[in-house]
């Protein structure tokens, strides 16, 4: 069961790296990085810690991208052990960050370690992107640095972001997009009032509630053949005093639209204003698009990603654009192919967050074929 590439990820599960922490997470990386010929550079905002690493300066440029923060840990006592000391039992590995996405970065690295030193002359460029800065407000991270390379013309050609996008087992699925996320913040105005006396008051409830049906019955597209259909949803409510008797002056409904190439945001915006012009209240709406969706069709890097699993671990992997966001959406703006592939998902964010002891290391396997099949000639 022990290798290196486990012991890298323990050693990063027990840096308490809470977003937006790095807890010495990159400077681990880059001391490993360094005698490889990497030359690490760091490039923090604020109390963002960000790493771009790279050896070599010639063409193609093969990057893995992922994140050393993580999220909180919920109630400790509800873990079997403690979240940031990592646990082996069973075949499985524990601790906050073991799936999402430590041992991945110990992949990154492992493999880059081997892969030099059997091709120290090799053709091309390797290049790792940290941040510390993707759990949370992701607003000083990937995002920054990805401006900071585009202001001086280093663009990518490869990417693979380490996200956990296994299902059931290790690389039975690679995410080759993802959807963009638009969300709303919907004021709705009224006049508040006694319930008694509801012809003095105005309801900000009983006036958006058709109109939220209908927003939540609309069918915005029918996606595509890498897309789902576009998704409206909910996700928080407020309205009222807390007072039985009294009817509220205002609500507000925060939503958002996880939405395909087959829509555009400018659009889904537009249709929302008109539905809701339509029926008439007072309303104001604050919009934030936090991420455009993205898609790297079939070619060098999903093939080479996609032979290396199979070579492997003999599972032909599911192409799939599913799932939340990733930095996956900063970085396309650089770089034309950006896949994302790692451990398992089922336990990411929850608590005894595991995956199986093993994956570290063929995850280790897998990027390391990547590396030869687009760097080294055929």
């Amino acid at each position: 069961m022990s290798s290196a590439t486990l012991e890298l990820a323990q050693q990063l599960i027990r840096r308490r790296s809470l977003t937006p922490g790095d807890a010495g997470c990159q400077e681990l990386i880059a001391r490993r990085l360094e005698p490889l010929g990497f030359v690490p550079e760091n490039m923090n905002f604020g109390e963002v810690h960000n790493l771009w690493a790279r050896r070599g300066q010639s063409r193609p440029l093969l990057c893995f991208a992922g994140h050393t923060d993580v999220v909180p840990t919920g109630p400790l006592a509800q873990w079997l052990s403690d979240p940031f000391e990592p646990g082996l039992r069973e075949g499985k590995l524990y601790g906050r960050g073991a799936a999402d996405m430590k041992s991945s970065i110990a992949a990154f690295v492992c493999a880059a370690e081997e892969f030099v030193a059997a091709h120290p002359q090799h053709p091309g460029s390797i290049a790792l992107l940290l941040t510390s800065d993707e759990e949370g407000a992701a607003v000083d991270g990937t995002a920054r640095v990805v401006e900071k390379l585009k202001a001086r013309g280093e663009l990518l050609d490869y990417c693979i972001v380490g996200e956990p996008t296994s299902v059931n087992k290790l690389g039975d699925m690679i995410k080759n997009g993802r959807r963009g996320s638009l969300s709303g913040k919907l004021l709705i105005k009224g006049v508040q009032g006694h319930v008694a006396y509801p012809h003095l008051a105005k309801n900000p409830v009983h006036l958006a509630a058709p109109a939220l049906a209908e927003l939540a019955a609309t069918k915005w597209d029918s996606g595509n053949a890498f897309f789902p259909a576009t998704t409206w949803q909910i996700s928080n409510i407020h309205a009222g005093t807390g007072a039985a008797n009294v009817i509220p002056g205002s609500m507000e409904v925060q939503f958002n639209f996880r939405y395909s190439t087959a829509s555009k945001p400018e659009d889904l915006q537009s249709r929302v204003h008109a539905l809701l012009d339509r029926h008439g209240f007072d309303y104001a709406l604050d919009w934030l698009h936090a991420a455009a969706p993205f898609l790297t069709p079939e070619g060098e890097l999903i093939g080479a990603t996609r032979d290396a699993v199979r070579a492997v671990t003999g599972i032909a992997p599911e192409l799939s654009t599913t799932g939340g966001t990733s930095d996956g959406r900063f970085v396309i703006d650089i770089c034309p192919q950006v896949a994302e592939l790692g451990p398992v998902n089922a336990s990411i964010h929850q608590l005894n967050e595991h995956i199986d002891a093993d994956a570290p290391e063929v995850l280790k396997s897998i990027y390391r074929q990547v590396l030869e099949r687009l760097l080294l000639p055929a």
